[in-house]
């Protein structure tokens, strides 16, 4: 696609079918990534609660390297799409490359975590030996590995803010389902595989990465036209600065779920690992839900920087409520989904009567956040667009660091396991309380006073 040709559709095509159109690949990407999660959880459960467990442990890490990826890469989509809005090409190259090499040096960091924290970090939570060897060896194994994934997401994350939402999706879709394949065949060694249990899982997934890190890496340097991408490009502060305001609040804020999983691993230990196993299937599940809104807000907020940069308030706020209407749609189909159907939902993944007695009534209590959620993670979209990401991150922490961490301790010092449950669905109205405001204070400060630019010939 050249560059006139992304600048035209962002600027006269009705914003719902545009809309529309670049959320629907990210959405099935994120709903075939969620899948993968899923079948994932459910072959490592079949080798037992154990490893369900050492899984659950450990995913505050893996949250945290998709954090760091995703956090640089939607710096990187913010600034392309408002340059290119703005018609600053060479900014937008600029972005694009320095962008791409951030990759390398995310990955190191990871590996040094992998290599000399992995065991010390599954041991702060259990004494059990098996579930400390079991955590350790997968966190090493994707943390080793990463590197293709903080690859693969910022090519994605390129390619989106040029409109090109196809793609991305394609490339994603390939390494969750060579995941999906490999996970029983390495997991349980069949044909000439060898048993490699939950290594086996970590191996998939990494290989998964490696490949759809290939496809879309090939994609962007040698078929799309609208970004020139230059290998050789030296850091300038200016860019770097300009990619981290947007995505440096998005990393916190995503590292702050990543504490927050910590700290309710550490709450739900005082009553029993099988409490650890129920958030560990509850996050895969849910998964389901949330990630096609996010699909949605991937898809909504190039958008939105676009007509931020091209000063058309109409358009951005436009954007921003139809974006706004089918998350909210998306999150009531799965709120009915996890109240009508939570043993259903439990059952794929062999849960023990004792598991089903504690899963039933915390799927029931933590999804009434659904809809409440929508409401914050499309804002987030929008002050991510307009390049007030801190806005969001402080959104974050009212929710998860001064709302859920604090009443889940406090409802769990009264030996309530399933009141723990409902300190999900109370802060999340916190956050809504405070998006509310900062949404109004953001239109009438900033929003307000656009232009309403025609539309480009």
């Amino acid at each position: 696609m050249s560059r006139d040709k992304s600048v035209t559709k962002m600027d006269t095509m009705p914003i719902g079918r545009l809309v529309m159109s670049m959320s629907w690949p990210a959405m099935l990407s994120m709903v075939i990534q969620a899948c993968y999660n899923v079948v994932d959880t459910y072959f490592v459960s079949m080798i037992g609660e154990k490893s369900l467990t050492a899984i659950t442990l450990i995913f505050p890490i893996q949250m945290l390297m998709i954090a760091v990826s995703v956090g640089t890469g939607i710096g990187i989509n913010s600034l392309i799409a408002r340059r290119l809005g703005a018609r600053r090409y060479a900014d937008a190259d600029r972005a694009a490359s320095q962008g791409l090499k951030l990759s390398y040096i995310n990955w190191l960091i990871f590996v040094v975590v992998g290599v000399f924290f992995a065991r010390p970090f599954v041991a702060a939570f259990t004494e059990d030996a098996d579930i400390i060897a079991q955590g350790a060896k997968y966190l090493l194994i994707v943390c080793v590995g990463c590197l293709f994934v903080m690859i693969q997401v910022s090519c994605e994350k390129i390619l989106q803010a040029t409109g090109n939402m196809v793609l991305p999706m394609l490339t994603n879709m390939i390494g969750a389902v060579t995941n999906i394949i490999l996970d029983p065949v390495l997991i349980f060694g069949i044909g000439p595989f060898p048993r490699m249990g939950i290594a086996g899982a970590a191996t998939a997934t990494v290989i998964g990465q490696a490949l759809a890190m290939t496809v879309v890496l090939y994609i962007l340097m040698k078929k799309q036209r609208v970004l020139h991408i230059d290998r050789k490009v030296k850091f300038d502060r200016e860019t770097l600065q300009d990619i981290y305001v947007v995505g440096g609040p998005s990393i916190i804020m995503q590292a702050i779920a990543c504490i927050l999983n910590i700290g309710m691993n550490a709450i739900l230990a005082g009553f029993s690992e099988t409490a650890i196993a129920v958030l560990g299937v509850y996050g895969r599940l849910q998964s389901f839900i949330f990630m096609p809104v996010f699909g949605i807000n991937q898809g909504a907020t190039p958008i939105m920087g676009y007509n931020y940069g091209a000063r058309n308030r109409k358009r951005l706020m436009h954007s921003y409520w139809f974006s706004m209407m089918i998350a909210l749609i998306v999150m009531g189909a799965g709120l009915l989904l996890f109240q009508l159907l939570p043993g259903v939902l439990l059952s794929f993944f062999s849960a023990s009567a004792r598991m089903l007695q504690m899963g039933i009534p915390a799927f029931k209590a933590i999804s009434w956040c659904f809809l409440p959620a929508a409401f914050g993670i499309i804002s987030g979209g929008l002050f991510g667009a307009t390049g007030h990401g801190f806005i969001s991150l402080f959104g974050s922490l009212i929710r998860q660091m001064f709302g859920i961490l604090p009443l889940a301790y406090i409802f769990s010092r009264m030996g309530s396991l399933e009141m723990v449950w409902w300190a999900y669905p109370l802060a999340e109205i916190l956050g809504t309380i405070y998006f509310i405001i900062t949404v109004r204070h953001l239109y009438r400060t900033d929003i307000l006073g656009l232009d309403d630019a025609p539309a480009a010939e």
